[in-house]
């Protein structure tokens, strides 16, 4: 388990039925739906299990629910297979994937989790009017220094940054409508493929400012303790322990770039991490791990199977 980092999903991961096959065989994963539930005052687990799949991809109930699936499986095995997130190396999520990781290390609740992140969701998509603001993956031969030299010939045109830098060859832009259509101009002529993408808003863009306000007023009151494993921070892809600084950089990541790709390198290289291990819904960070890390071992649990298999490799 030392060599292990437990790794949480972000939007884009969420699919109708998710996590339904855990709560039916793990009493503590059905648990933490109901927690999640009574936490947002409504049946946020009958949307996750039943759909419509439109609405499930609204931020303000993606965020939430995507928490849900990756601490059901987090509560599944360690109250039935005995496997301790505090035995692994680090934890680590991918945006909202981070609010997971905090509170499979115990630093917030579950409780607080669903809320903040139901707030953040809210927050996100009021902060830039609908039509306003854009998104694009730029993909192929592409790295982070290429993105940035394509954001700023868009940047003459609108707002637009570097917001996920997922790794080489998958790296996302982020910003004004204007400025992101003249970033995918300027990508074209450098010969990268540019994909806008279906989201609600410009995140982890300046235009999200409101709502880094909105989370700066809402986790200062919110209880975060020391996390029982270091939680690899997004904006500064380095292990992160201190509540304070837990709470200052959960604000800046509302805004900031998501340096995925050196969190995973970090890992690897100071970490000593040698096995990713994706927990929640999908396998996108495990193709992205690879991507960045060809060495290391990644494995995803989204069913009892996958569990019960990755328990059996521990003993």
């Amino acid at each position: 388990m030392s060599s292990i980092a437990f790794i949480f999903p972000g939007q884009g991961s969420q699919a109708v039925g998710m996590g339904k096959e855990l709560a039916e065989a793990f009493p503590a994963a059905k648990a933490v739906f109901e927690e999640v539930d009574a936490a947002l005052g409504e049946n946020l687990t009958k949307l996750i299990w039943e759909g419509p799949i439109e609405d499930l991809t609204l931020t303000a109930n993606t965020q939430p629910a995507l928490m849900a699936v990756s601490l059901a499986a987090v509560r599944a095995l360690e109250a039935s297979f005995g496997v301790k997130i505090s035995q692994a190396a680090f934890v680590a999520g991918h945006s909202l994937g981070e609010y997971s990781a905090l509170a499979a290390a115990g630093a917030i609740s579950i409780t607080d989790a669903a809320k903040l992140l139901r707030k953040r969701g809210q927050a996100m998509q009021a902060a830039a009017p609908s039509g306003t603001g854009a998104m694009a993956a730029l993909i192929g031969k592409v790295d982070v220094d290429v993105a940035e030299a394509i954001a700023a010939e868009g940047s003459a045109a609108g707002v637009v940054v570097v917001a996920n830098d997922n790794n080489s060859g998958n790296v996302v832009i982020s910003g004004s409508k204007a400025g992101v259509e003249a970033a995918i101009a300027a990508a074209k002529t450098k010969g990268v493929k540019a994909i806008p993408l279906p989201v609600s808003a410009p995140f982890h863009s300046p235009l999200m400012a409101p709502a880094a306000d909105a989370m700066r007023d809402a986790l200062a009151s919110a209880a975060v303790a020391s996390p029982i494993v270091p939680v690899v921070a997004n904006v500064t892809a380095r292990p992160v322990s201190d509540p304070a600084e837990i709470k200052r950089l959960l604000v800046e990541q509302v805004c900031g770039r998501v340096r995925w790709r050196e969190c995973v390198q970090w890992m690897t290289t100071e970490g000593g991490v040698k096995k990713f291990v994706e927990t929640g819904a999908g396998k996108q960070l495990s193709g992205m791990v690879k991507r960045n890390a060809p060495e290391a071992e990644t494995v995803a649990l989204n069913t009892p199977a996958d569990l019960e298999a990755f328990a059996a490799s521990l003993r």
